[in-house]
């Protein structure tokens, strides 16, 4: 392991992220302050909270993180924040080196290198690790591989999480999967869907209502939040939320209390949040339709799901499977042809197209143990094709995404 001389970056904050409280000492003790503040967090969850409120320029991050896997998280910094500097370190060390002039710019740091699990192991000639798929998750893609370990790494903790994803790439299954892999599984599980819910009755939905708090509300009632007491709520499409009402979102999240509308009454919740959304959050930020300090508070762990176009080698495995589930006494097989399809077609619908393209092929098949060219349908190529399929297919009334 070699030594290597850190060239600091212009004012901006300073970011040390490990557990060994000596290690962070040492660290803040090395700088004069000139480079802008520094704070310590412990873990690889509280660095990435950190960096979403701006103004760091340089994160020194533990390879011994107590809750993340750090060469994952160096991945998630460089997409999200590609002007920040990580430099990984080991605290194992056990020492930081003598700056005693106090001259940051001669400062060095004993960095490891910022190779992939993979790579190394592949390097050393060892077999590559695999991480177990989420329930009823499909596709060994290593996109869907850091999916995994991300998900499993934080699904034990009551983080909040937020699933970044386009439209029918499986928000809500991977959603499921962090309450089925978390402590509160034998609990509550509320999914809220915030687009589907009239603007005018999204407050009481979430939280509730007393009664007379309207017109018609005879009774008390308890919103979806009070529902999810010791579970989970994954609320769908949060873009969607009202910007009026996300205030009171924010003040849930934050204290563990909600109000009904209508009562004086506070009342304590014990509820893990899952969001979820298609759109560029951060945009809404900018564009004004979404609170800047709830976005942060949501995005504490996001997940990023790949599109069914970044992990090609996945789409035979899915469609076999689909095959399988939508006629288990006799499975059809594809051709070699249908198979060539199915690989050049864009997917712009993603997993759910897919499913979908599916249960048309095994209609079209009438039963036959084949799938062939003529069977397969794509919707917009500008193809002879067929009536849309009801809003609820089989497919989806029968897995929900789900094995």
């Amino acid at each position: 392991m070699t030594t290597q001389p850190l060239s600091l970056p212009a004012l901006g904050g300073v970011l040390v992220a490990s557990p060994s409280v000596s290690f962070r000492e040492k660290v803040r003790q090395s700088f004069d302050g000139s480079r802008g503040p520094v704070q310590e967090v412990q873990g690889g969850a509280d660095a990435l909270m950190k960096l979403e409120s701006g103004g760091w320029q340089l994160l020194l991050l533990d390879r011994r993180l107590p809750d993340l896997d750090a060469e994952e998280l160096i991945q998630i910094i460089r997409r999200r924040f590609p002007f920040i500097e990580v430099v990984l370190v080991d605290s194992d060390l056990g020492h930081v080196p003598e700056n005693s002039e106090r001259a940051e710019s001669r400062m060095a740091w004993r960095a490891l290198p910022v190779a992939s699990r993979e790579g190394q192991a592949q390097a050393a000639g060892k077999p590559v690790s695999r991480t177990e798929p989420l329930p009823g998750m499909i596709g060994d893609s290593e996109p869907m591989q850091r999916l995994y370990r991300l998900t499993r790494l934080v699904a034990p903790r009551d983080t909040s999480v937020l699933i970044l994803g386009p439209t029918g790439s499986g928000k809500e299954l991977v959603a499921r999967a962090l309450h089925r892999l978390s402590p509160r599984a034998g609990r509550s599980w509320v999914a809220v869907n915030c687009a589907a819910i009239p603007e005018t009755l999204v407050e009481s939905e979430l939280f509730g209502y007393a009664r007379g708090a309207f017109t018609g509300a005879g009774h008390n009632s308890a919103g979806r939040i009070q529902l999810a007491q010791g579970g989970t709520l994954f609320l769908d499409e949060i873009g969607e939320l009202p910007l009026g009402l996300q205030a009171k979102l924010l003040r849930f999240l934050e204290q563990k209390e909600i109000q009904r509308l209508g009562s004086p009454e506070i009342i304590r919740v014990d509820v893990r949040v899952v969001a979820a959304t298609n759109a560029r959050l951060w945009d809404e930020v900018e564009q004004g339709r979404f609170r800047a300090d709830l976005y942060y508070r949501l995005a504490t762990f996001p997940l990023e799901i790949p599109s069914l176009g970044e992990r090609p080698q996945d789409i035979l495995p899915l469609a076999e499977h689909f095959l399988r589930i939508l006629a288990p006494a006799q499975p059809a097989v594809l051709t070699a042809e249908s198979a060539d399809r199915l690989q050049h077609h864009r997917w712009s619908g993603n997993v759910r197209e897919l499913g979908q393209v599916m249960e048309r092929a095994l209609i079209l098949a009438e039963g036959g143990g084949e799938i062939l060219p003529e069977h397969l349908h794509f919707a917009g190529t500008g193809e002879k094709r067929l009536c849309q399929p009801p809003v609820t297919t089989a497919f989806e009334r029968n897995l929900r995404f789900e094995a």
